[in-house]
């Protein structure tokens, strides 16, 4: 019934998709196995892409060829640049989306992606051979064969879902949990855990009185997330703002003695940055106030999404504390808030590859890896994707340093230090971030997936224009002179220095209180100079032009922490002969098995001495 595939994904989830587009298109034939194909890339959160941090991995899929920036540009309601008062390291887009819309155009982009073939079954189990995987048993008892498989089974490994002291099986509300895999795999050795999630209830917009809360407009201009030319919306719609108060506080806390969190029933670890509203209320007692953001789920829904308000709490505990926040006093409630537990596999267990240490060409991405957010996945699951390629047909395997991309960051942190906590990515977690920023992640990243072959010509012959520009724009502010007559009115009204002489336009951006932008207003003849360039192009120039001497700066300590990097370590070294570590370093090292010395170097109660005695022994 079925052909030998390439590579099996097993999971259409944010991960599944990317890493099924990822390997088919480098030439792969991959077949996608989901439970349920109406909810291929379902966003079963919120309803909303990118973020601090967020936003710059999307950027990075995108440059590497992946398809999430290109379903977020086109299934879009709302599109915002975060921290723009910020340096540009900490800019970060992030897009509403309309759910329904989102889930659509994933589906066709895979659909229309040679090499993809789908199925719906539930996978119970995989084919193994001598610690090698050979393909998937499933529910409905079919053995399919493929060179790899890539688990990405977000929430769905025995799944339970809590609301109040309600519990059921389930990897999302109405969808039933995945068994066997987990059984499996720690049969043979692997270690599982627990983590737990959860999701806020979700409304009737019609129900609530906006005219009560703060409007939350998009940004005037959508620059989006993909570097190629897709369609933006015309229109934006509002999210809204509101707040808990002291009485929804005391109504929740009615519940407390029925909830899954405080009875013990969950056993699971939560996401620290994103906690419910009762470990909110709980956790930051002094606090008579929490904020909402009032999400609308698309374009043609009157659904509502209460960012903010997770919950597991009994259902009435909901309905009456939700009907206390300001602008909800009438609120009709389409489904309640709840929790979820699933199975997760440490990731200290994989390679940098997202390959299994114990079974070969099996690959794990997403939240089996212990990661939340569908961003964190996506990244995951284009690397697994791309890496279950290269390993059966005997390529090199790719693998971004941390200096090179947040996925970089995030892959190493996961592997190097291992999580137990669904890991979110943050700026504050990527030492590089002046390298890492959104704006320049065509830069850093095309030009090797178009050596892969992810990346199209189109798309390398862009980046090329792209860089050409900025170098001719950057040329021109460092020669272009501005007399002081020009400048010193505007100067004198933003209270900055005034000139005396004339001076050059990219000695005068470095000023903290002067954006370019702002100069082209004041200088129509270099604005002339530059109205053939892109505002990209003008941008980028601007930021390489302000920010030189910082990222020369984080660009020479990358360069020196990288030797770290290019020290090896044999995959079969054995630590325990290594009389002068201490037990500790001993069993984190055998345990982790770093690949090189910057990656033992990262590993949790590895201290600099430790390392050092491991440059003497591998012989440098």
């Amino acid at each position: 019934m079925f052909p030998k595939y390439d590579i099996i994904v097993v999971g259409a989830g944010h991960a599944g998709c990317e890493a099924a587009a990822a390997a088919a298109n480098l030439g792969s034939k991959v077949l996608l196995i989901t439970m349920n194909m109406q909810t291929i890339a379902q966003m079963s959160c919120n309803p909303a892409m990118g973020g601090i941090a967020k936003g710059q991995i999307v950027r990075e899929i995108d440059a590497m060829g992946g398809y999430s920036g290109i379903v977020t540009d086109l299934s879009m309601i709302q599109f915002r640049m975060l921290n723009r008062s910020k340096g540009p390291a900490m800019w970060s887009p992030r897009a509403q989306n309309d759910r329904v819309l989102f889930s659509i155009k994933w589906r066709e982009l895979l659909e229309q992606t040679a090499n993809i073939d789908f199925y719906q079954d539930m996978v119970k189990g995989l084919l193994l051979k001598d610690n090698r995987v050979t393909g998937v048993i499933t529910g409905l008892g079919h053995e399919i064969k493929s060179k790899a498989v890539v688990l990405t089974n977000g929430t769905f490994l025995n799944g339970i879902i809590h609301i109040g002291d309600k519990n059921f099986g389930g990897g999302r509300v109405a969808e039933k949990a995945a068994t066997g895999i987990t059984e499996q795999l720690v049969s043979i050795g692997f270690q599982s855990d627990r983590l737990k999630t959860g999701t806020p209830p979700r409304v009737d917009g019609r129900s609530l009185d906006y005219t009560k809360m703060e409007e939350q407009p998009g940004d005037p201009e959508i620059s989006g997330f993909s570097f190629t030319d897709t369609l933006k919306p015309q229109q934006q719609k509002s999210c809204w703002i509101t707040y808990t108060n002291s009485k929804v506080h005391e109504i929740l806390k009615t519940g407390f003695d029925r909830s899954p969190m405080f009875t013990g029933k969950i056993d699971g670890v939560g996401p620290r940055y994103c906690p419910s509203i009762e470990d909110k209320i709980n956790r930051f007692a002094e606090r008579d106030r929490h904020q909402l953001f009032i999400e609308p789920e698309g374009w043609n829904t009157v659904e509502i999404y209460v960012n903010g308000f997770s919950t597991s709490l009994p259902e009435e505990t909901q309905y009456e504390a939700i009907r206390s926040i300001v602008g909800f006093e009438n609120a009709k409630v389409f489904r309640p808030g709840y929790a979820i537990e699933y199975d997760y596999f440490p990731p200290t267990q994989l390679k940098y590859t997202l390959e299994t240490k114990l079974t070969s060409n099996l690959f794990f991405a997403g939240q089996i890896n212990g990661t939340t957010g569908y961003e964190e996945a996506a990244c995951q699951g284009l690397m697994a994707g791309i890496n279950a390629h290269q390993a059966i047909n005997n390529l090199d395997p790719v693998i971004l340093k941390r200096s090179e991309a947040y996925i970089g960051v995030l892959i190493d942190d996961l592997i190097s230090k291992g999580t137990e906590e669904p890991y979110r990515m943050f700026t504050s977690r990527a030492e590089f971030r002046t390298l890492l920023r959104q704006d320049n992640a065509d830069l850093r990243l095309t030009e090797l997936s178009f050596r892969l072959g992810l990346a199209s010509q189109e798309r390398m012959e862009k980046v090329i224009r792209k860089k050409d520009n900025v170098e001719k724009i950057k040329g021109i502010l460092n020669e272009f002179l501005i007399e002081p007559s020009e400048i010193n009115p505007y100067l004198e009204k933003i209270n900055s220095s005034l000139i005396s002489e004339k001076q050059k336009a990219g000695k005068l951006l470095l000023r903290p209180d002067i954006e370019l932008e702002n100069m082209l207003q004041e200088l129509p003849k270099l604005n002339e100079q530059l109205k053939l360039y892109s505002k990209e192009s003008i941008e980028q120039s601007s930021i390489q032009v302000k920010y030189e001497v910082y990222i020369g700066k984080e660009r020479e300590l990358a360069n020196r922490m990288s030797q770290l990097e290019d020290l090896q370590i044999p995959e079969a070294f054995d630590y325990k002969k290594i009389r002068s570590l201490g037990n500790e370093a001993k069993e984190k090292l055998a345990r982790v098995k770093p690949r090189t010395l910057g990656q033992a170097s990262r590993i949790s109660g590895i201290n600099p001495s430790d390392v050092q005695i491991l440059m003497v022994y591998i012989g440098r």
